[in-house]
């Protein structure tokens, strides 16, 4: 009986599940913009490289 006790007590595996369930949601989120994060990342690099001639 202390045994069973002790092993639903036992919280050891909780950190990695809540790891798990945080890059599961991040990399749904991911999927989901796919499309405007691009959108972003294209605009910014193409005003670096348009604007980088300008920085000396």
């Amino acid at each position: 009986m202390n045994l069973l006790k002790e092993f639903l007590v036992e919280e050891d595996g909780v950190g990695v599940v809540e790891v798990v369930l945080i890059l599961v949601v991040l990399i749904g989120l991911v999927i989901i913009f796919r499309d405007a994060i691009a959108d972003v990342v294209n605009k910014v690099v193409g005003k670096i490289t348009k604007d980088a001639g300008t920085f000396y």
